[in-house]
Parts: structure tokens; sequence; C-alpha cells
């Protein structure tokens, strides 16, 4: 359920993991106790017919797509899936991690996804679903890089807030390049950021939220002597918290 692409030059061409924030896509409904143990067994077996049994037609062929990439990206990606309690009604809710790393030129690129998937169940098959609190890195630095991501999780509609990337142990006089951008949470599009110099210790943004209820995306990257990381966090935009 992720797509990336490889980092190329400085002039990086980023591929979001968009369909892992399609608010369209979720889980069946008369859940099993050891539906979520299934789903995530079916995941790492690379077993699509799970799949193809518990979602509709369309769902089913776009999660086949989407599952093709992140296998082709990195093949020996795992999943690690927990059904947790949902305090909305009718609403069923899984914690999912994503881990693998693959290497390229002799380099370990590393990626650890994290999100909420919440869902419903219509007619016995996944409808509904919606990814929260998406936080994703790609990272080829071998965690030599002490960096923090100060991204909140929810915002109120129309407010403003900041997004700090804050690298812990910035170097004097090397030149550390970075960029954040945001996207449309419909969009298939590859998404393009351009690096620029960073001239303090990381990225520091203020931004508003949008004036309606949603989910808003941010991805952006840092090129440290040390290595890239990439990442993708998404904000729950809410009328009131």
């Amino acid at each position: 359920m992720f797509i990336l692409s490889l980092f190329k030059n400085i002039g990086v061409s980023l591929y979001l993991f968009i369909y892992l924030i399609i608010p369209y896509s979720a889980i069946s409904q008369t859940l099993k106790i050891d539906f979520a143990r299934d789903l995530e067994n079916s995941l790492n077996a690379r077993d699509l017919e799970f799949i193809k049994k518990n979602f509709g037609n369309d769902e089913s062929q776009n999660i086949t797509k989407q599952f093709s990439k992140i296998i082709n990206d990195f093949p020996e990606s795992k999943w690690k899936i927990k059904k947790l309690k949902s305090n909305i009604p009718n609403k069923n809710f899984l914690k999912i991690k994503v881990f693998g790393e693959k290497i390229v030129n002799g380099e370990i690129y590393i990626l650890n996804s994290n999100f909420d998937y919440l869902f419903t169940v219509v007619n016995g098959k996944i409808d509904e679903g919606l990814i929260k609190n998406l936080f994703t890195t790609i990272r080829n630095d071998n965690k030599k890089i002490d960096i923090s991501f100060k991204i909140p999780d929810k915002v109120l509609t129309g407010s403003k807030y900041d997004i700090d990337i804050i690298l812990n142990k910035p170097l004097e006089e090397v030149i550390i390049a970075g960029a954040i951008k945001p996207h449309q949470v419909n969009s298939f599009f590859e998404q393009e950021i351009l690096l620029e110099p960073l001239s303090s210790g990381g990225i520091f943004k203020m931004t508003r939220a949008p004036s309606k209820p949603g989910i808003q995306i941010w991805s952006g990257i840092i090129a440290h002597p040390e290595g890239m990381i990439t990442f993708t966090k998404s904000i729950n935009i809410v009328d009131k918290l």
C-alpha cells in the first residue's frame, strides 16, 4: 500500500505514498477476531487472494496495483497490523506499520511508515476507509543524522500552526539542503521537491490550515553530508479539538 521513487541527484523527484492517504479504502463487516492477523499474514506472504476476497472489486484492483509498487521498490518490506478499540461509532480501527530496506549503489535505504486506518464494513466488504496520522520516512543515513520532526497530528480549520524539522546537531561550515511542500490528498501525480540551501539547523515553517475539515499532507527532504531523509506526514484538519 505504498509507493516511492529512489533519490536521484540533488534535484530530487519525490514520489509520495499517496495511495496510503486515499480516503476510500477499508476492511470488512462481521470482522473476525483474527482479521488483523490474517491481513498482516497475507500482505507479508504476498497473498493477494485475501485482498480480493475481503475488498470490493475497485478497491481490490487499486490495492493490488499499489501493493505491487511497494514490493517493487522494497521487495523485503514487512507489515505489522494491530486492531485497536475505536471510540468512533460504526468504525473499526487498525494501527499499521510498514518497514523495509533496499540496497542501491552500496547504500541502504530504509523505509518506515506508521498510520492509523479507520474503516467501516458494507455488505461484508471493505468500504469507507480513512488513513490518519500517517508518518513515513525513507533514509539512507544509518540513523547518523540526529533529527526531530515536530509536526502536529491535528489542527483547527483556518488556524496557523508550525512545522519544525530540527537538526539537533547542525554543522557549522557545511551547507545542508532541504525543502518541504504541501500536497493534495487525491493527487496521483509525481510530486517534485526542489532542494534549497538551509541557512539554519533545519526547516522551520509557519502555515495555515485549510478552511474545511479534511487531511493536509506535507512532504519534504533533508540532504545532509551523512545522507538523505525524505518524509511524508498527514495532518487532520478538524473543526473542533
